[in-house]
């Protein structure tokens, strides 16, 4: 966690300087072929970073043979891309693109070799030499693109900042691993990893299409300018939200999965990892959208100011997607990578269908399709879970609607402060929506329905980390 802080603050400083060094055609230039290559990267790892972690026993031969898998794959995609660039500056009728994607290609190539190697440091449980790769990487790259822009390469520095942050976390990992992969070899099997890994690569790919379709129609519907700030202001929210439910998916998925046969202790843990989710990141996002103009104006600077109303919907957006976070890891624990690809697939559906309806109406359209489509999808997922498993669907759904209220009536008290308080000064204004945000929290709390809530989660996160500190 002190690692993930880290990273989110190198993150932070990463969107503060260089949004007052580049402009939003910058980034949307960068995010245009961001959002078609990076659809690529998931065949990179084709699921084979997950399949190693879970195995019960990886030999030497395998993790060889598994790293020229994922070398090899993202070689291919690599060259695949550069073929490719022409065909993408055609789609969106702006020939820089290019050369950008040519240069971006070789992020596949470095991902792939690096995929084994950080598999291998989080199946050892290497965390620290896994956070030193990840703090190093991007503080590496940041200082790479500040440098850049400050000397007027205008998007190359963006570019320059992701192809020197993903070589220098390789290098880390390499040294930190302390081991290099052999040749290949025939007597270690690695079929059993790749049937496991396809499905949950299909899984990650159609998730992708939905997770970036917003950044493909406002390509071809909007400007390079508009789709910047549209980029920027969706990025300050996704960013921390990655970095925070990534390890919160490492810990989770294994501890499920080691309860999965016991029914109602199995229950109570998904039940309770909707409530740990809800009352901390939803409640966050609540916030980030009642204060978004202070938060625009702190972190990206005036000329941004077309952001907040889009901040405001996408932390929105956001909130109510991490409520039916807990299915994803229901499907991975129980090992239903397939129906997980199925219900991909109507997710998916159901956001491209908002999103291209909303993209008639510019980037403002598109943050509301955004915010609307998880109304819908939420209450399905759970409905279309609970015919493959066991989970408590009454729980999860009257806990997401209690969860919903408590951060509304948060976020709406952030709101107001930011509108009673609007023409202070920024950092003011933060405090004083902060201070007003703790406040209604520990008043909501005092509620019974809540009070049980928060009790309830906080007591299971205290049963875990003893157990933790037990089993270390």
């Amino acid at each position: 966690m002190a690692a993930q802080a880290a990273k989110i603050t190198i993150q932070m400083v990463s969107v503060i300087t260089l949004a007052r060094l580049l402009t939003p055609q910058d980034y949307g230039l960068i995010a245009m072929v961001t959002a078609l290559i990076g659809v690529a990267d998931t065949f990179r790892d084709f699921g084979l970073s997950s399949a190693a972690i879970q195995a019960p026993t990886l030999s030497r031969g395998q993790q060889a043979n598994l790293f020229w898998v994922n070398t090899g794959l993202g070689a291919s995609l690599t060259a695949l891309a550069c073929l490719c660039a022409p065909l993408i500056a055609a789609f969106y009728g702006r020939t820089e693109l290019t050369a950008i994607t040519l240069a971006m290609a070789f992020s596949f190539l470095i991902n792939g070799m690096a995929t084994q190697y950080r598999a291998d440091l989080y199946r050892r449980m290497l965390f620290k030499r896994l956070a030193l790769a990840d703090i190093l990487g991007p503080l590496t790259g940041l200082l790479a693109a500040i440098g850049a822009a400050w000397y007027g390469l205008s998007f190359w520095a963006l570019v320059i900042q992701q192809l020197v942050a993903l070589a220098v976390a390789l290098a880390v990992m390499v040294i930190t691993a302390r081991w290099l992969p052999g040749g290949w070899d025939r007597a270690a099997g690695v079929r059993s990893f790749i049937s496991f890994g396809w499905r949950l690569a299909g899984s990650q790919l159609v998730t992708y299409l939905g997770n970036n379709i917003d950044t493909i129609m406002l390509g071809l519907r909007v400007s390079a300018a508009q789709l910047g700030v549209y980029n920027r202001s969706y990025q300050l929210i996704a960013v921390p939200m990655s970095q925070i439910r990534g390890p919160l998916s490492t810990v989770a998925i294994p501890v499920l999965a080691r309860v999965q046969d016991e029914q109602d202790r199995f229950h109570r843990y998904v039940a309770m990892g909707q409530m740990v989710l809800g009352y901390t990141l939803v409640v966050g996002l609540a916030v980030a959208a009642g204060a978004a103009e202070p938060l625009v104006a702190l972190l990206l600077g005036a000329q941004w100011a077309e952001a907040v109303p889009l901040l405001r919907l996408l932390a929105v957006a956001s909130g109510l997607q991490l409520l039916s976070f807990v299915g994803y890891w229901v499907y991975v624990s129980k090992g239903l990578v397939g129906h997980l690809l199925q219900y991909s697939f109507i997710s998916t559906a159901i956001r491209i269908a908002f999103v291209v309806s909303g993209s008639f109406f510019g980037v403002i359209g598109v943050a509301w399709a955004m915010a609307l489509s998880p109304l819908v999808a939420w209450p399905l997922s759970f409905w279309w879970l609970s015919r493959r498993a066991s989970i408590p669907m009454r729980a999860l759904w009257l806990g997401g609607i209690r969860i919903v209220a408590f951060a509304s009536a948060i976020g709406g008290c952030a709101g107001l402060v930011e509108y009673l308080t609007w023409g202070q000064n920024t950092i003011v204004r933060l405090a004083l929506i902060l201070l007003a945000a703790v406040a209604t929290y520990l008043l909501l709390a005092l509620i019974p329905l809540f009070r049980r809530d928060l009790s309830a989660a906080l007591g299971m996160v205290r049963q875990n980390l003893r157990r933790g500190r037990k089993e270390g």
